[in-house]
């Protein structure tokens, strides 16, 4: 053995050929972090001194080759002043240019995942070859920074520059055939056959076949386009990127900017061009808000994990209520290896059911995702049924009749007698407590909540609503069937409106508030979507249903009288009266008429102001944000405070998974924190004489004058 480090290792090969394995010691995948940079450094070093090395192969020790960088040391490293983090920027760059002006030539054999960091390293080397099962791309976009270990640089000089912009601004994730068509691949094999071919590629290199120093030379250069050329490709996707990534994203348009900024410039005077662009990114709140999600996401998975070995194996599962609800959640479960059975009461819901089930995965093989035979499969696993007849072998049970408490007791106490004493039952209820479901069971320490969103297919998060007597066996079982669906889960306790509705009705309430005061709701839509939300409170309450959000909204209100039941009539009791439910009858606070595409399209209808009467008064853009922010954001902060969820992260993934809360701006109690608590709660005191919503509470307003925060 040439080198043994903590995470790297210099193993001989034959004929000459070293093989540089990246094997980070006490983890199950490679990541880089600042460790595994010094270990390779000095790997490379190993191998630079010894004169009777050719050629050399970078694989990994593990199923992943590599994730990319260590993303738990971005808090940190990005609180350094820029000079600092610019200089660990380009010592990392040394080490990556380091591997590549290796004299000998080089080629990474990736065998799984290499994204980000992983993906720059690997094109450091002279060729790639990828087995069948890789994964490649650059994702940093997604963190609101842009690759910044040589990235931009090398990708453009070996894709061309519109390939390049095209893999670094969507951060997508390629597989090898697309790699191989751009040329990020030079060869894609089977995965028994990787070592070998990378090995026969360098070979060929020492030979002479192969003008590996050319490649060198190639990466090293400059951009081989004419300024007319480059005028034409840097300009196209600058109005491409920027139109794709919206106005709260600027990674992916500085991505392109940078990559214009070095395209004539050589390999080191280029990097440091990006190294200073990734500066300035990493600087911003956007980046933070991104970073501070993966973390969040990273914690929520751990914890998943951690209950794990309590949960059952869900085997066989069975939905109560076919209908659009029911047939997404079947759907969704059989597409994942679950199969369930589906059970109405009659045929036409069950046609109801199974016809959202052959909508959704036809739409999967219209995009390609999904071969007609796997549709026929999946559709298989979905078992339409209108009897109990085989509910003695299902291992879990989601109830998802119509919200009615009385119903769904009775379909819950029902089920009960039908299905084995092992057997789970959750309620896909979004407003009904779950101990007064549980009141008439036999055995309510195996009954939970599980609230899905609509739709299931898009939804990410599902709210696993623990019970006073449910068991930490249930829970675990019920998040583990939630993770095998391809969902977030989210455990909280039982309240009116659980987390997530119960945050958002007072981001509802004050928007109704603003409407009684003069307000324009197509104002406030428009101020709201530009703040971040993918629509306005007005256009989302059409969404959601006029008559569903007034019963949501009854709910809230006997749950919580003293802050969010009403004294005057609303916009929405307007609307109720005169029948203007929203999308589903096609006239809310707008008109909905159906595209080319069968989907509803948005129109104006000047008539609804004519129903909710009163003068119109004009409102600041900082004032419409302040009335609707602050009323979600305190009560997200009353759910922390009185345990109904467990923690900050949890709280704002839960948003943003579940109402689509601005993903850049991290969650509720991010936003608080990006305004610092003690302005916040200032900003609420300026509006507490409106309602009782705007009322911060003691212990806020503590952390306020301790200048302490939720995330540091």
């Amino acid at each position: 053995m040439i080198y043994r480090g903590k995470a790297f290792k210099v193993l001989p090969m034959a004929d000459g050929i070293v093989e540089l394995q990246f094997d980070l010691n006490g983890q199950s995948v490679n990541k880089f972090n600042r460790a595994a940079i010094e270990d390779l450094s000095t790997a490379l070093h190993a191998i630079g001194q010894d004169a009777s090395i050719k050629g050399v192969v970078l694989t990994s020790g593990k199923d992943a080759f590599i994730v990319g960088a260590d993303i738990t040391e971005f808090t940190t490293t990005f609180q350094q002043d820029d000079e600092d983090l610019l200089t660990q920027l380009m010592s990392v760059n040394d080490v990556f240019s380091t591997f590549e002006d290796l004299p000998m030539p080089t080629v990474a054999a990736i065998n799984g995942i290499a994204l980000g960091g992983g993906f720059e390293i690997c094109l450091c080397a002279d060729y790639r070859v990828l087995s069948t099962e890789a994964k490649v791309g650059l994702p940093e976009v997604r963190l609101g920074i842009y690759p910044g270990w040589g990235g931009t640089v090398r990708l453009s000089r070996l894709t061309g520059a519109d390939n390049a912009l095209e893999w670094i601004a969507s951060g997508r994730e390629y597989r090898p055939d697309a790699a191989l068509k751009v040329g990020a691949a030079d060869a894609v094999v089977a995965p028994e056959q990787l070592r070998d071919s990378a090995q026969d590629l360098v070979r060929r290199c020492i030979a002479g076949e192969l003008d590996y120093q050319a490649r060198k030379r190639e990466k090293k250069g400059k951009l081989t386009l004419s300024a007319i050329e480059a005028m034409m490709v840097f300009e196209s996707a600058s109005a491409v990127v920027k139109k794709q990534a919206g106005p709260h994203m600027p990674a992916p348009v500085a991505a392109v900017k940078a990559v214009q900024r070095h395209a004539f410039m050589e390999r080191d005077k280029a990097l440091q061009i990006e190294a200073k662009g990734f500066v300035k990114l990493a600087k911003t709140p956007v980046c933070d808000a991104l970073v501070g999600l993966f973390l969040n996401d990273q914690q929520l998975k751990r914890k998943a994990k951690e209950s794990a070995p309590l949960a059952r194996e869900t085997n066989r599962a069975a939905v109560l209520g076919a209908g659009i609800m029911g047939g997404g959640i079947a759907c969704q479960s059989a597409l994942k290896g679950t199969p369930v059975l589906m059970k109405d009461i009659n045929q036409a819901g069950l046609d109801l059911g199974l016809g959202e089930a052959v909508k959704l995965l036809s739409k999967r093989v219209a995009r390609g995702r999904m071969d007609a035979s796997k549709m026929a499969g999946v559709l298989n696993q979905i078992i339409p049924t209108l009897s109990y007849g085989d509910f003695a072998s299902v291992d879990l049970v989601v109830e998802a009749v119509v919200e009615n408490p009385k119903i769904k007791k009775t379909v819950l106490a029902d089920v009960e007698q039908r299905v084995s004493p092992q057997t789970v039952l959750t309620s896909n209820t979004s407003t009904i407590a779950i101990d007064d479901l549980a009141r008439d069971l036999e055995r309510p320490e195996q009954f939970c909540g599980m609230h899905f969103f609509n739709p299931v297919h898009a939804m990410p998060l599902v709210e696993v609503i623990r019970g006073s007597k449910t068991s930490d066996e249930t829970i675990a079982t019920v998040v583990a069937y939630a993770r095998k669906m391809g969902k977030t889960p989210v455990v909280v306790n039982d309240c009116p409106g659980f987390l997530v509705n119960r945050v958002l009705f007072p981001y509802f309430a004050g928007f109704t508030e603003l409407l009684r005061d003069g307000a324009d709701f197509q104002q406030i839509d428009k101020v709201m979507e530009r703040f971040g939300w993918p629509m306005g409170p007005a256009y989302l309450l059409d969404v959601i249903g006029i008559d569903t959000a007034i019963h949501a909204e009854e709910v809230m209100a006997r749950g919580y009288p003293d802050r969010m039941k009403r004294d005057f009539k609303t916009a929405l009791d307007v609307l109720y009266e005169h029948q203007r439910f929203g999308q589903k009858n096609g006239m809310g606070f707008y008109q909905y008429q159906q595209d080319k595409k069968g989907k509803p399209k948005k129109l104006a209808d000047g008539t609804v102001y004519g129903l909710l009467g009163g003068e119109r008064k004009s409102f600041s853009d900082e004032e419409i944000i302040a009335r609707m922010m602050v009323p979600l954001c305190l009560e997200a902060v009353r759910t922390l405070e009185e345990g109904i969820v467990e923690s900050v992260a949890e709280a704002d993934m839960a948003l943003i998974m579940g109402i689509g809360f601005p993903l850049f701006r991290g969650g509720a109690l991010k936003y608080i924190d990006s305004l610092t608590v003690a302005k916040f709660v200032a900003l609420a005191d300026r509006y507490a004489a409106i309602s009782p919503l705007y009322v911060t509470t003691d212990k806020l307003r503590d952390m306020g004058s301790a200048g302490q925060a939720f995330y540091y």
